[in-house]
């Protein structure tokens, strides 16, 4: 939280970890609209192009929409998921049920700070709309780099507090000015980081070190667990 304005900090220290219910229900109806879609198949190719096989890791899953594309898109891969919101959780097994793929991928209430799984169990692990809900950001980074294995990669995504203009008026033409004008207005009331801070996480973590890039209107950012 250190490089973030006052403002932000403030947010962040209010604004809850998780999704709380029955505000899980109104993100699972949200999550299915065509924009929210539309960005979990952007982000399921990005992630492929890191990761193709083995195990993944969604921290923060959300209605578990990513993990069912992700499958749709690569059978191959071995997924997993876990929210700190316990009722979220049950949202995501009854879509993940619904989608055909109960028992195919695993499902659990946890944490960013406190992943329940064991050093090196991922090749890839990734977090879509989270990190700025995480009170601790730096453990949990670590947390990640523990359970990932020796030349696995960490994608974290995330809207921008200052997405450039180029990226804004691309997604524009894809969905709609309104639409992108919500996505700024949520943006100013979110604790969410700014590039440069994302990109300076890193550093304090077992990481060392990570790159950004976008996918569609989310920035990644990006590390890898050396060897």
């Amino acid at each position: 939280m250190a490089h973030l304005t006052p403002f932000r900090r403030l947010l962040k220290l209010f604004h809850p970890e998780g999704i709380p219910s029955p505000g899980t229900k109104l993100y699972n109806k949200i999550s299915k609209t065509g924009i929210f879609q539309r960005n979990y198949d952007l982000l399921a190719q990005d992630i492929l192009r890191h990761c193709k096989e083995g195990n993944c890791l969604d921290v923060g899953m959300g209605p578990g929409w990513l993990l069912i594309k992700l499958h749709k898109q690569s059978p191959a891969l071995h997924l997993h998921g876990i929210d700190i919101s316990p009722s979220m959780v049950e949202k995501a097994k009854t879509n993940v049920r619904t989608a055909g793929l109960a028992g195919i991928i695993d499902l659990k209430t946890g944490d960013a700070s406190h992943i329940p799984y064991g050093d090196g169990s991922f090749d890839a692990v990734v977090s879509t709309g989270s990190i700025h809900h995480w009170k601790e950001p730096v453990r949990a980074l670590n947390e990640i780099h523990r359970v990932l294995k020796h030349g696995g990669y960490a994608l974290v995504y995330d809207v921008l507090s200052d997405t450039p203009q180029s990226v804004l008026n691309e997604a524009a033409r894809e969905f709609g000015r309104l639409r992108m004008l919500l996505l700024w207005l949520h943006a100013f009331e979110e604790p969410f980081y700014s590039r440069q801070t994302l990109e300076m996480l890193p550093e304090k973590s077992l990481f060392k070190q990570g790159s950004t890039h976008f996918a569609g209107v989310l920035c990644c950012l990006a590390m890898k667990k050396e060897t």
